[in-house]
């Protein structure tokens, strides 16, 4: 499994047990936990407290976008693991560093993950409601930026 592939299940994980209990225990504590029982050594921990800081920092805003985006299905009423894989891929899409974490791999990272995790439904909802989202607001915002110079030039 790759790092950062690994890295994502553990914040799913954590913020799964964060979001089982209401957002009444420490999420620090719980990602610390789980980093050192199912990560231990990751090469980029960094990585891990970015995204977990990204999706609390953001989390209303994501919220309200899956709310947008996900209309007949109320915020509270997402199985917890579909809530929190849309969290991190729509942190990962609209939020982080696109140099860092291309859109289209955020996206297809989301739907594995849903793969491994979820329920029946649960890849194809996410790609819905993530695809939905890079159309009408990823997208019109990576038309107007200017190109990246390759790696080889």
């Amino acid at each position: 499994m790759a790092t950062r592939h690994l890295i994502r299940t553990i914040v799913l994980q954590s913020l799964y047990e964060w979001d089982f209990y209401k957002h009444g225990v420490d999420l620090a504590t719980i990602v610390e936990r789980n980093v050192t029982e199912f990560g231990p050594g990751i090469d980029e921990p960094d990585f891990v407290w970015r995204l977990v800081k990204g999706v609390i920092e953001h989390l209303s805003d994501i919220d309200g976008t899956i709310e947008k985006y996900a209309p007949e299905w109320p915020i509270d009423q997402i199985a917890i693991i579909d809530r929190n894989v849309l969290r991190i891929g729509l942190y990962e899409l609209i939020y982080a560093d696109r140099n860092e974490v291309p859109p289209k791999v955020a996206i297809n990272e989301a739907i594995e993950i849903a793969k491994n995790y979820g329920g029946l439904n649960s890849p194809k909802f996410i790609n819905g409601v993530l695809g939905t989202v890079y159309r009408e607001l990823v997208e019109p915002t990576l038309a107007n930026q200017p190109a990246q110079p390759s790696p080889s030039s």
